[in-house]
């Protein structure tokens, strides 16, 4: 933990801001290949805290989404296909962590120090709000943490509760809208957030909805802690509908990351080396082989609740493979455009992982066909399962961004990957959507059918419409996906027939309704995994969900702590333990045991997630 005091620099700005070269972003009056903290400036670093903390958290989303049953991977997949059929590993936490403390948070409170003391309000602002947000995802995933010395001079901090990060992160989250407000009319010769900031492109305004949005977001999870004031760690309802009249109204107001193909000059430093430019979902699944959709998601976007009628975006979320043979074996169930087939969904709740599938599908190019290299004759047929795989221009130099499964170029076998994991894939920081789903789900309870139901309505519709503004952008990038139908933009008609037709009316409106369309448009989110827990996985509320047939935990709480803290911290995080309600502290003999390395760690509430007070 000593090291998160080291500061980590470099140019990554550069593609994404249009900075003129890595030398220029570290043009200081030192060394500039050897930056320190005293001579770096607070605007170099928000550009660097930005690429880190959005990673770590897009790292983590994609794990939890793992395990919350939207996607698996083939049988044999190694740390995801366990965590898909709920064996939790300690390979899944340690990126999350190390992002956000080394790559991120080593540099915020610098940053916040010096803004302030240039009376920068709009750098301070934007640093404790990052600052609240990484440390709320840190106890969203691991529960207790080192948060009020995190940054202090001890090496081996000691642990927070989740309370006290949680009220804390409030504090932080309100002192970051006031120093945004008060950055509307600070000194107008001070750089302003627009020389460093690649999330909002230094618009206050979309920062200030942001902040309102996370605050709804926040209070959101305290379902579980009865009615109250925020400030007390309770549900405030009336405060979250306060916070939204305050957030994003339309999707112009959305924070999103747009990640391009360049394959830019700078790489993260973190020991990855791979571009800043792309998405962090092509790097731990777009660019990686045998990711599926689950037969929960696929039913969920092909006959929503029963209404038998598909979601426009199912044909964007579905993975797509071109089968010019149209064998696909033979099944009447597959869906098919032209030369195209889309993939059916796994059935994590059959045996199938018992019975050593789901397997990838090869190539034959001699037959322009799909199989299956088995002599098991019950796989043979697993040329259903399309997975999600995609490819790049920049980084793999590749002639398109549809993964060939026979070599590059080879477009008889091209898969289309799913839109929200291919390299240019868009990360959808904050959102009118979400919104407008936190706002049903609290009109709901509330009473306010009528209202829930036009915020839920408005929810979908602006998923859609933002997904066709990637859509388009695609094609408009490259003419010839305009032929895989993963690409083709959904027209009016469609949206708006699923609009009346396949969302359920205002008098089958139920929190299942409400949470399962969040889900689909905050695909690969943490707060999939959050609204689970809220709900204890309700499967009257998640729609065909249950827990794997496969399985090796009956609840899936939190995330163990990483190595770096049983192995150099583990005398405070054995200390936190004695706080934690259900940590195990002793055996069965009554020997001392590390409470966190204990396999039913994973199986304990977080904070928000318990009755603990």
């Amino acid at each position: 933990m000593k090291s998160l005091k080291s500061i980590i620099l470099c140019g990554l700005g550069v593609a994404m801001l249009s900075l003129t070269s890595c030398n220029d972003w570290l043009d200081v009056n030192v060394d500039p290949n050897t930056p320190s903290a005293e001579s770096t400036t607070y605007d170099q670093r928000l550009a660097h805290i930005e690429f880190y903390t959005n990673s770590g958290l897009q790292f983590s989303a994609w794990r939890t989404t793992m395990s919350m049953g939207d996607w698996t991977r083939y049988n044999g997949g190694g740390n995801y296909w366990h965590v898909s059929y709920w064996y939790p590993v300690d390979g899944q936490v340690t990126t999350t962590y190390q992002w956000w403390f080394v790559g991120a948070y080593a540099n915020v409170p610098d940053m916040i120090a010096k803004a302030e003391a240039d009376e920068n309000w709009q750098y301070a602002g934007a640093g404790y709000l990052i600052k609240a947000y990484g440390f709320m995802a840190m106890t969203d995933l691991y529960g207790e943490m080192p948060y009020t010395q995190a940054a202090a001079e001890p090496a081996t901090p000691e642990y927070d509760t989740g309370k006290t990060i949680y009220l804390g992160c409030f504090e932080t989250i309100d002192k970051a809208i006031e120093m945004l407000e008060k950055g509307r009319s600070q000194d107008p010769n001070l750089p302003t957030l627009a020389a460093g900031d690649w999330w909002n492109k230094g618009d206050l305004n979309k920062w200030i909805k942001l902040a309102y949005m996370l605050k709804a977001r926040w209070i959101n999870k305290l379902n579980k802690k009865g009615a109250g004031s925020y400030k007390d760690g309770k549900y405030d309802a009336d405060e979250i509908l306060r916070c939204l009249d305050k957030a994003m109204q339309s999707n112009a107001d959305n924070t999103i990351v747009n990640h391009t193909d360049a394959n830019g000059p700078t790489h993260d430093n973190l020991g990855w080396d791979e571009p800043v430019d792309y998405s962090p979902l092509f790097s731990v699944c777009g660019m990686n082989a045998g990711y599926m959709v689950t037969k929960m998601l696929y039913d969920n976007l092909t006959n929503f609740a029963g209404n038998g009628v598909e979601d426009p975006r199912a044909d964007h979320i579905i993975p797509w493979a071109y089968s010019p043979s149209k064998d696909a074996n033979s099944r009447t169930d597959v869906k098919w455009v032209g030369n195209w087939r889309r993939s059916l969904g796994v059935d994590m709740a059959s045996e199938i992982n018992s019975q050593g599938g789901p397997l990838r599908a090869m190539f034959n190019t001699g037959t322009n066909s799909w199989y299956i290299d088995t002599k098991n004759d019950a796989r043979k047929g697993d040329t259903v399962y399309v997975e999600c795989t995609s490819d790049c221009k920049g980084y793999f130099a590749n002639p398109s961004i549809l993964y060939c499964r026979a070599g590059s170029g080879m477009f008889q076998s091209a898969e289309s990957g799913t839109f929200y994991t291919r390299v240019s894939s868009p990360t959808y920081i904050g959102t009118y959507a979400e919104c407008c789903f936190i706002k049903a789900e609290t009109l709901f309870k509330k009473g306010d059918k009528a209202g829930a139901y036009a915020a839920y309505r408005a929810g979908v519709k602006a998923s859609c419409e933002l997904m066709n503004e990637k859509l388009r952008a695609w094609i408009a990038e490259d003419a010839s996906l305009a032929d895989c139908p993963s690409f083709t933009p959904m027209t009016d008609e469609a949206i708006n027939n699923f609009l009346d037709n396949g969302i359920g009316t205002q008098g089958e409106l139920s929190l299942g309704h409400i949470l399962m369309q969040k889900r689909i448009a905050l695909m690969f989110s943490y707060e999939i995994w959050n609204d689970m827990r809220r709900y204890d996985f309700d499967p009257n509320i998640f729609f065909g969900w249950s827990i794997p047939a496969y399985h090796y935990k009956v609840a899936y709480r939190r995330w163990r702590q990483c190595s770096h803290e049983y192995n150099y911290n583990s005398k405070n995080l054995q200390a936190i333990g004695a706080q934690v309600p259900g940590a195990r502290m002793t055996d069965s003999e009554g020997n001392e045991v590390m409470w966190n390395r204990q396999d039913d760690a994973w199986t304990i509430p977080v904070w928000w997630d318990s009755n603990q007070e």
